[in-house]
Parts: structure tokens; C-alpha cells; sequence
């Protein structure tokens, strides 16, 4: 008999299930660990199947690493829109300047392979930031990456449709549409797994790599440029400025740090790793670091080689690209990359937010939903959460990247400091071996990222940097109360706690029927086995037409028939409504008897195929809903599962 006995998730019914998984139960008689005609230690089937769902280092750089690759499109760009403010003599410390920014890149690159090391779990610098400086702290990093991730799948995908309106000016008015449908595409694809999204992506990566180490070792062996690209367009040189200040330089430092937002997520995504996942993770961290730094300093290598300045309507990218390979397959080849890696860069954001919410989640800082993991490795709500609020972003910045620049990388830099900070009281505490080294040097890099967090924020304050500097406390009062609102249910349930000895009840079932079908058998059958008394009720609509009139004569002349030990309550009901007169009726008993526990059984049909759902009335909910809402009766579901 296909009878089911209460809700599907976490029921007696159901051992196999564990907290928080959404796998489908093992077939009956199935071996977890092994399938028949195995070969003795052969691996097992799940093993195999998580692992192809889990990331290589090489799928880790092109599903986690997208946003880092990107960023060297618009990262030297940014630091020489800034020194052009100083004239062709402030454009001369673009190399001085990338070289500081490769050094932080090389000291983040150095700490967050020791955060994977010490925190395998995943969380980057949530993680650091919980163990080390406390969970105010800590929340602060979560919130921080929490907006920086959004921002990122944002800013990409409005960047990547940007470089295909100025290709095709006609699709300009329909950015917004755009954005959203390669916003969906990369959903899609994550919601098949981090691992699809990396085998999905690794030719575009490989080939963006490849395209710009190629426009940088051909622009070495040349003694000019190949094409002038700019030529004809207004430049944005300043032209009676000759000196360049500290302010000048840390701006440029702050605005080329753009260039490294990305380099924590894989850190924050080491469970998204095949085992020995530390390693693994540890590879492709060193690999991200080395290959961008490699570009970001190459690129700024060939700005000083041809004397390039910022223009109006082409980017320094493109200005390389012309120079170096000249106007030809070559030039649209990397042009066509950048536009693609840049609008697949919100990649990095789904492998690495949906982690972060998952130890959020189990710590009781979000809902536990986020903690739940469906097939393929896929928290699946935090990345259509991620997908809701970046599309929110999209929506209302109009598909207007520049509208979302300024307040891109806040975010990131702030969490970047306090994880810094974590490592460097983490090697204070263990004192392992070369302890002050690895201490110095994040301690450095803590210094680095604090002066780029308080130069970007004063300097783009005004820009929208202000909505960070709100929406970031908001969002740690949001995980504080989340977390104040589990403390006090966990004390209502006495979570933790042994139970006293089990004590036997007084218990009343009430079950409501509305006609004589295996329905009402399944129900009255269910009822007495779970409480001392049972009563089965129906609502009768005081003067109502002959067909109601005759409705109940028929069921009571049924139920007198069948004569099943449970008395039949009729229920009157002005206004033909179910929930209302069940509720009084409730609330009548719990005042002339001393019942321990009330319990509403309410049997309904679950339909073979999703598409017949909507043949079925909706009775069931409307009293349930009622129960919950004007009684303290608890509320239990019988579901009859109809056969194909």
C-alpha cells in the first residue's frame, strides 16, 4: 500500500536521509559501498560519482579563477586612467606601480595558500576571521564577500555585454535583456555543478590566456607599434601637469587592486575540490597568482614600451592588442576572449558564495536552507540567490556598468585586511616552525590591503562607495539577528539537552473527512493508532441547498454503515468555510477536556505526475493553514501516493 506518514524529509520512514542532504534514497538492499560484481577495493560508485562532481586544479582555474583572468582587461587601465591626471611624466610610473600591485598580489597569493592549508573546510577569510578574532569580526568578512560577489557577477556580465553593444550598436537598447540572459546562461550551467561550469569554461579561459601572454611576448620584439589604433581619438592626457604626488600614486595603487578581486575564492571553495583537495587548491592558488601576475606586469611592461595613454572609445587592452599583432584575426581574436571571459567571470562568484553561505548557514547566520546540498555538489539556493540579487543589481543599474564600477572591490579588500590580520595572530598562536616569517609577511600585506580599503573608499565615496559603507553593517545585523532568532529555538527545543524519560499522554485525533473514499479509510486507519481517542468531523453548511442537505444525510448514513468505532462530529458552517469551524471546534475541546496533545490528521492525494497537480483541490493546505494560525494543535499530513 502506497501510504506515506508524515512530511518526507527527516521521518522515521526515511533512516536513509541524513541532515541537510537532498540525495535520493539507495535502492532497497542496495551497498552503500559497493555494487555487485565489484572488484575487491574497487572504489565505489558514490567516491567516483562526487568525484567527477569536484574540481581538477586545472577546472579550479577556470571555474573559480574567471574573475581574476578578467580583471587584467580593465586593471592596468584603471591605474593609467589615474596617472594620466599627471601627463606623459605620471604615465611613467605605470610599471613601478603594477610591480607593487604584483608584490600584494604575490603576499595574498602566499597567505591564502596557508588559509587553505589551515582552514581545508573552506570560508577564506570568514573562516580565518571566526577562529582568530571572533565572530563580530567575522561576520564583518562574510558581509564584506558576501557584496563583493554580487558585485562581481554584475560588473562581469554588464562588462562582457558592454564589449558586444560596442561591437553591435544596434543591441544597445536591449542591454538589460542581454545581461539577464547570460546572468541565466551561467545559472544554468552552475546548477549542473561547479565541476560542468568548469569543463564549460576551460576553452574560453585557455584561450584568453594564451591570446594576451601572446599579445605580450610579441609586443617584447617589437621596436614600435604595429597599428595606431588611437590615432583619431580624443586623448585623456593631462596636459599641464608635471609632478606626481603620494595621493596620485596610492589612488592608482587603490584603483589597479581591482585587479585582484577573485584571488580569495579559492580559498573560500576548497570542499569544491577533488581529494587531496588542499593540494589541489594550493596548486591552482599558486597558478592564479603566477599567470596574473605574469600578464598584469607584461602588459605593463609593453604600456611604457609604446607610449600609451588612455583615449576616449578604445581601451588600453585593445590599444596593446593593435600594437603588438596589428588590426588583423589576431586583434578581433583577443578582443572576442576578453568579451567572453569578462562576461563569464560571474563564474568565479558562483563557485565561491555559495560555500560561504553554507558555513554561514551552519553557523547559524542564515537560513539552513543554504547548508542544503542537492546532486552534483550544487548548494542550489545560494546560487539562485546569488542569481536573484545580481539580477535585482542589473535591473536597477540599467545594464550600466560604469554606474557599478565604484563600488566594486570595497568589499573584497575589506575581507582580504581582517583575513590578513587572522593569519598573522594564527602563526602567533602556533608558533610552528618559521612562524615570524609567515607572520611578517601577512602582517605587510595586512598594511597593504588597509591603506587600498581606506584610499578606494575615500576616493569613490562620493562615486556610490557610500552604499557599501551601509549596506555592509546592515548585513551584519541581518546575520546577528538570523543568529539570535536560532538561540532562542534551540532553547524552546532544548537542542543538545538528553530528554527526560518518555511519559505516556493523554492524545486526542481529530481527523476531518468530506465523503466516503479510501481517503477517509487511510485517515481513521492512520488516527487510532496514533492517539487514545479519535474523532472524525465534517462541516455541514447551516441552511444550505438540497444537494448539501443530502451530501450529509449521505455520509452519515455511510459512516453508520461502515461503523468504523470513531464518532462522526458534524460541524456547522455559516458560510461554507472549512478552517474556521474546525478551529472553534478545537478550541471548544482544549476548554471542557484535558487533553495533553490535540493532533489534526488531514489526508490528501499526492498525484503520480507533477502536471496533474492542479486537477486536485487544495483543501488540505486551507486547513492546515487554519490549524496552525487559530490553535495549538499540531498539524500531521497523510499523503496517498496515486500509482502512475
Amino acid at each position: 500500500m502506497d501510504r506515506l506518514t508524515g512530511t518526507r524529509t527527516g521521518t522515521a520512514a526515511e533512516p536513509w536521509r541524513a541532515a541537510g542532504a537532498e540525495d535520493e534514497p539507495p535502492e532497497p538492499g542496495a551497498d552503500s559501498d559497493a555494487e555487485p560484481g565489484a572488484r575487491p577495493g574497487a572504489e565505489p560508485p558514490l567516491a567516483r560519482s562526487e568525484g567527477r562532481d569536484r574540481l581538477t586544479a586545472l577546472g579550479g582555474l577556470a571555474a573559480l579563477s574567471l574573475d581574476a583572468m578578467a580583471s587584467v582587461a580593465y586593471g592596468p587601465e584603471a591605474i593609467v586612467v589615474v596617472l594620466a591626471a599627471a601627463g606623459a611624466h605620471g604615465l611613467g610610473f605605470t610599471l613601478p606601480v603594477t610591480i607593487a600591485i604584483a608584490v600584494l598580489l604575490g603576499v595574498l597569493t602566499l597567505s591564502y595558500r596557508q588559509v587553505i592549508a589551515a582552514f581545508p573546510d573552506g570560508g577564506g577569510s570568514y573562516a580565518v576571521a571566526r577562529t582568530h578574532l571572533g565572530r563580530r569580526t567575522a561576520l564583518v568578512a562574510a558581509a564584506s564577500l558576501v557584496i563583493d560577489y554580487v558585485l562581481n557577477v554584475a560588473v562581469s556580465v554588464t562588462a562582457g555585454v558592454a564589449a558586444l553593444t560596442s561591437a553591435f550598436p544596434g543591441l544597445y537598447g536591449d542591454r538589460v535583456w542581454l545581461c539577464l540572459a547570460v546572468l541565466a546562461l551561467v545559472t544554468a550551467i552552475n546548477l549542473r555543478g561547479i565541476a560542468e561550469s568548469a569543463r564549460a569554461f576551460m576553452v574560453p579561459t585557455a584561450i584568453f590566456v594564451i591570446s594576451i601572454l601572446t599579445v605580450v611576448v610579441v609586443g617584447l620584439f617589437r621596436h614600435a607599434p604595429v597599428g595606431l589604433l588611437a590615432a583619431g581619438h580624443p586623448s585623456e592626457l593631462a596636459s599641464n601637469a608635471s609632478s606626481v604626488g603620494v595621493l596620485l600614486l596610492l589612488r592608482a595603487f587603490a584603483s589597479g587592486c581591482s585587479a585582484l578581486t577573485g584571488v580569495e575564492a579559492i580559498a573560500n571553495a576548497v570542499p569544491s575540490f577533488r581529494e587531496p583537495r588542499v593540494k589541489r587548491a594550493q596548486h591552482t592558488e599558486i597558478a592564479l597568482g603566477g599567470l596574473l601576475g605574469l600578464m598584469l606586469i607584461g602588459l605593463a611592461v609593453l604600456i611604457g614600451r609604446f607610449h600609451l595613454q588612455p583615449v576616449a572609445g578604445v581601451t588600453v587592452l585593445a590599444q596593446l592588442t593593435d600594437a603588438a599583432l596589428g588590426h588583423g584575426i589576431g586583434f578581433y581574436v583577443v578582443q572576442f576572449a576578453t568579451m567572453v571571459l569578462l562576461a563569464l567571470a560571474a563564474n568565479t562568484s558562483f563557485g565561491g558564495l555559495p560555500v560561504l553561505l553554507r558555513l554561514l548557514a551552519r553557523d547559524n547566520h542564515l537560513p539552513h536552507v543554504f547548508a542544503l546540498r542537492a546532486d552534483h555538489q550544487v548548494y542550489r539556493h545560494g546560487v539562485l540567490a546569488l542569481a536573484l540579487a545580481s539580477a535585482a543589481l542589473l535591473v536597477g543599474s540599467g545594464g550600466n556598468v560604469n554606474s557599478l564600477v565604484p563600488l566594486f572591490a570595497i568589499g573584497v579588500f575589506v575581507g582580504f585586511t581582517i583575513c590578513q590580520v587572522g593569519m598573522v595572530r594564527h602563526w602567533y598562536l602556533n608558533r610552528a616552525p618559521g612562524w615570524r616569517g609567515k607572520a611578517a609577511l601577512n602582517g605587510f600585506g595586512a598594511l597593504l590591503t588597509a591603506a587600498a580599503t581606506a584610499v578606494e573608499t575615500l576616493t569613490k565615496f562620493t562615486e556610490g562607495a557610500w552604499i557599501i559603507c551601509i549596506t555592509l553593517p546592515l548585513l551584519v545585523l541581518l546575520f546577528a539577528r538570523i543568529h539570535h532568532s536560532y538561540e532562542r529555538i534551540g532553547e524552546q527545543l532544548e537542542l543538545g539537552r538528553i530528554p527526560s524519560a518518555p511519559v505516556r499522554t493523554h492524545s486526542l485525533v481529530v481527523v476531518p473527512v468530506g465523503g466516503m473514499s479510501r481517503l477517509t479509510h487511510e485517515a481513521v486507519s492512520t488516527a487510532v493508532t496514533l492517539g487514545d481517542e479519535v474523532v472524525a468531523v465534517t462541516v455541514v453548511p447551516v441552511g444550505g441547498d438540497e444537494e448539501d442537505r443530502a451530501a450529509a444525510e449521505s455520509l452519515r448514513a455511510d459512516w453508520e454503515t461502515w461503523h468504523p468505532g470513531v464518532p462522526l462530529v458534524e460541524l456547522p458552517a455559516e458560510h461554507r468555510e472549512l478552517g474556521r469551524p474546525l478551529v472553534r471546534f478545537l478550541r471548544e475541546l482544549s476548554a471542557a477536556h484535558a487533553y495533553d496533545r490535540v493532533t489534526v490528521l488531514i489526508s490528501e492525494v499526492e498525484p503520480a505526475h507533477w502536471w496533474t497537480w492542479p486537477l486536485h483541490n487544495q483543501r488540505g493546505a486551507l486547513i492546515a493553514r487554519a490549524v496552525r494560525r487559530g490553535s495549538d494543535a499540531a498539524v500531521c499530513r497523510l499523503r496517498l501516493r496515486l500509482r502512475p
